[in-house]
């Protein structure tokens, strides 16, 4: 059983079971796993913990409960993410379904798909693959991928975000990969859910880097917020790409394989320069216990999550509220959408105008009817 905990002074993942030789042996054979006296138990860092490696390693050996690190908390596992880690437990591929998903990697590697993308595509695909063996890919159609998102995504109430993405990968899956009966194109998306973004405000973000002591966890958070990034393009960045004489940040390779600069201020250099110094990183901007080795998305959204448990605030906050709560407080602020958008780096500007609908300048101005009643 794996649980999420917390231990000398770090978030770890907890891997229990009955005494069994076996399986010790494979638990002790992972870099960073140690015995934990006073929990009885072994445990990895989490950022160094991955669940696919070790779901890979125990396959044939135990059954493996990891429910607890989607139900301690949500961010740990992205609920996007979650569905696509259901897949490790399913069945085996056959030797042709999993030739057909290597090829699959191998082209969307040569037309440089993100890391990510190619993750889950993968995964969904595998998923899909799995679920409707023995059935030959090669002669499905257009019928049971309906039969799938229904008996499978819809039955159990899977989003429509991951409904989306399922598609997504299956229509690339069958238009560059398979040939088969199945029409792409006829394949049906779900109806978009229009979400407004999630904002904090400017006395929140303020209590949550107040009460964030270490400098390394506070640069972090400030960095997200102070420059609207996303927790790939933050992880990614190494400190070569601030530019102190121009004040600018250089963001390679973010969303849609594009490069954008954005302001970043002299207080915002001063506190990254402090705490490069404390920490003397080498080769990415924010790294993990080993040296040059870069920090991991988890580490990120459980610093977050300690530090709105610390601050009082009871909403479920993520770090893309961060980024969320700078468009925002920009446009409160009177800043041109168009530059907002340049910041951001949204290709549409129909992405950037949804913060009209949460910002309170737009919305402040707005007198209710009811005030003038005189009751």
């Amino acid at each position: 059983m794996l649980t999420k905990g917390y231990h000398r002074d770090n978030d770890v993942i907890f891997i229990s079971f009955p005494w069994n030789q076996v399986i010790k042996d494979v638990i002790k054979g992972f870099e960073g796993a140690k015995w934990s006296q006073s929990h009885k138990s072994w445990y990895i860092n989490a950022q160094d913990f991955s669940l696919q490696d070790i779901f890979m390693a125990l396959k044939d050996i135990a059954w493996l409960d990891y429910s607890a690190l989607r139900e301690v908390n949500p961010e740990f596992v992205p609920e996007k993410k979650q569905k696509v880690l259901e897949s490790f437990s399913l069945p085996s591929l056959n030797e042709e379904n999993s030739k057909l998903l290597n090829d699959f990697q191998r082209w969307m590697e040569f037309k440089r798909y993100s890391k990510n993308t190619i993750k889950t595509y993968r995964e969904m695909v595998r998923l899909y693959a799995a679920i409707t063996q023995p059935r030959k890919l090669n002669e499905q159609t257009n019928e049971d991928v309906v039969n799938f998102i229904y008996d499978y995504i819809l039955s159990r109430d899977y989003s429509s975000t991951f409904q989306n993405q399922m598609v997504s990968a299956l229509k690339l899956f069958f238009g560059e990969i398979v040939k088969s009966k199945i029409e792409v194109e006829q394949i049906e998306r779900p109806r978009r859910v229009h979400k407004l973004p999630n904002v904090l405000s400017k006395e929140e973000i303020k209590a949550i880097l107040n009460i964030t002591k270490n400098i390394k966890h506070r640069s972090l958070l400030s960095l997200i917020y102070a420059c609207g990034l996303r927790r790939s393009e933050l992880i990614n960045l190494q400190p070569v790409d601030i530019d102190t004489q121009r004040n600018f940040l250089i963001i390679r390779n973010g969303k849609g394989r594009k490069d954008r600069v954005v302001p970043i201020s002299d207080k915002t250099i001063g506190m990254i320069n402090e705490y490069i110094k404390a920490y003397k990183p080498q080769v990415w901007l924010f790294e993990g216990r080993k040296p040059g080795a870069q920090y991991s998305e988890q580490s990120m959204a459980s610093i977050l999550h300690r530090a709105v448990e610390k601050a009082g605030i009871h909403k479920p906050v993520t770090l893309h509220w961060l980024r969320h709560s700078y468009a925002t407080h920009l446009l409160e602020s009177g800043t041109d959408l168009r530059y907002i958008q340049e910041l951001l780096g949204h290709k549409s500007s129909r992405t950037t105008e949804i913060y009209t609908h949460v910002s309170h300048q737009s919305l402040g101005k707005i007198k209710s009817p009811f005030d003038d009643l005189e009751i």
